[in-house]
C-alpha cells in the first residue's frame, strides 16, 4: 500500500482550497465545476476527490479554515495593550479584504449557500458566533481598562459591530460604486461615536 506524504498531501488539499475559492467567487458555487476546479490547482480532472469526497466538502473546509483564522488573529488582538486600537486594526484589516472584489463576492456565495444548505450554515453560524464572542470578550476587556465607554452593552455592541462588517461585504459584492478603501475614516468616526462617546466630550478629543 502506498504511503501518504502527509506534507504533500497537505500541501495540495490546500491548493484545492485555494483554487476553489477563486473558482466560487468568479462562477458561483453552483456553476464553478470540479474539474475547473483542479485545472485551477493545476490538477489532473477529478483529482479533487482524493481530497474532499464533493464540492460542497470544498466549501466546508473554506468556512472552517476562515473560522480557524480568524480565531487566531483575535488571539493576538486580545494581547494587545490598547484593545480599542486593536479594534481600529481588526476593521481596517475588513475594509481591506471587502476591497478584494473577489473575498467580497466570495463571502456572498458563502452566505447564500448556507441559506440552502444545513451542512454550511451550521459551519456559518458557528463562525459568526465565535466571532461575535470574540468581539465582545475584546470590548469587555477594553470597558475594564477604561479604553471604551464602560456604560456600553457588550454584547449589543459586537452584534453592531458584526452587521457593519457583514454590510460592507455586502455593499461591496453587489455595488461596483462602494469603495472599502475609502471607508476607513467613516469607519474610525462611526465607531468612536459608538464606543468612546462620553470619553471624547471629557477629553475634547475629536482623533480615532
Amino acid at each position: 500500500m502506498r504511503k501518504v506524504n502527509s506534507e504533500e498531501h497537505a500541501t495540495r488539499r490546500q491548493a484545492i482550497i485555494d483554487a476553489a475559492k477563486a473558482c466560487f467567487a468568479r462562477r458561483g458555487f453552483h456553476q464553478a465545476s470540479t474539474a475547473e476546479i483542479c485545472a485551477a490547482a493545476g490538477m489532473s480532472p477529478g483529482n479533487l476527490f482524493h481530497y474532499f469526497p464533493n464540492k460542497q466538502a470544498v466549501l466546508g473546509a473554506i468556512v472552517d479554515q476562515d473560522g480557524d483564522e480568524t480565531a487566531a488573529y483575535f488571539r493576538t488582538l486580545g494581547a494587545r495593550d490598547d484593545l480599542y486600537a486593536a479594534l481600529i486594526e481588526f476593521m481596517d484589516v475588513m475594509l481591506v479584504l471587502a476591497a478584494d472584489h473577489e473575498f467580497s463576492l466570495l463571502a456572498l456565495e458563502i452566505a447564500a449557500e448556507a441559506g440552502r444548505e444545513p451542512a454550511i450554515a451550521m459551519r456559518f453560524e458557528r463562525n459568526d458566533r465565535e466571532l461575535r464572542a470574540a468581539l465582545q470578550a475584546l470590548l469587555t476587556a477594553a470597558a475594564a481598562r477604561g479604553q471604551i465607554d464602560a456604560m456600553l452593552d457588550t454584547d449589543d455592541a459586537a452584534t453592531w459591530i458584526a452587521a457593519l462588517v457583514d454590510g460592507i461585504f455586502s455593499r461591496t459584492a453587489t455595488e461596483a460604486e462602494v469603495e472599502a478603501d475609502n471607508q476607513h475614516k467613516t469607519m474610525r468616526i462611526l465607531l468612536r461615536r459608538l464606543l468612546r462617546p462620553a470619553m471624547d466630550v471629557a477629553n475634547g478629543s475629536k482623533g480615532a
